[in-house]
């Protein structure tokens, strides 16, 4: 049975970057807490969100999560003026946010954002430390994946 089209992931995961992996050497994985609107709550539990190309900036010591996508709700959102594209603030301790910062000014290094999860009652983001992959590096990364692929096969069918 395939996954429908649509549906939301299963558990405690609202939303995932998968092209952060392939785009990224990712490093310094970090949780921060995330401020939000009550009509991108009730989104969130519909899973109406993106996050394909969302980093983070810094400012006047501050992170800011860039570029993430929260579908509003057509019931949820009928009185408010929605953005959904606006820029949310991270919650993250100041030791963080400078450890973060001193990391993202080096050349070659960004923090984006990886996934979205429940914990508890909250909505927190995990983020990561990313060095952007070069051609070549992106070309091995799928030669390794394929070949664990190729393996789990080969496993599978002598185990049978």
């Amino acid at each position: 049975m395939g996954k429908k089209k649509g549906t939301k992931p299963s558990g405690n995961t609202i939303a995932l970057n998968k092209k952060a992996k392939f785009d990224f050497a990712l490093q310094d994985h970090m949780e921060a807490g995330l401020v939000l609107l009550g009509w991108e709550v009730k989104s969130l539990r519909e899973g109406k969100v993106q996050l394909t190309d969302t980093y983070v900036i810094f400012k006047n010591g501050e992170a800011f999560l860039l570029g993430s996508h929260i579908t509003p709700l057509p019931t949820a959102s009928t009185h408010f003026v929605t953005d959904p594209t606006r820029t949310r603030k991270l919650l993250l301790k100041r030791k963080e946010i400078a450890k973060l910062q001193a990391a993202a000014e080096q050349k070659g290094y960004t923090v984006v954002a990886t996934g979205l999860y429940w914990k508890k009652h909250m909505v927190k983001c995990k983020i990561a430390l990313g060095k952007g992959k070069q051609l070549h590096d992106k070309r091995e990364t799928e030669k390794a994946r394929d070949w664990n692929r190729q393996k789990q096969r080969i496993l599978q069918d002598q185990n049978k």
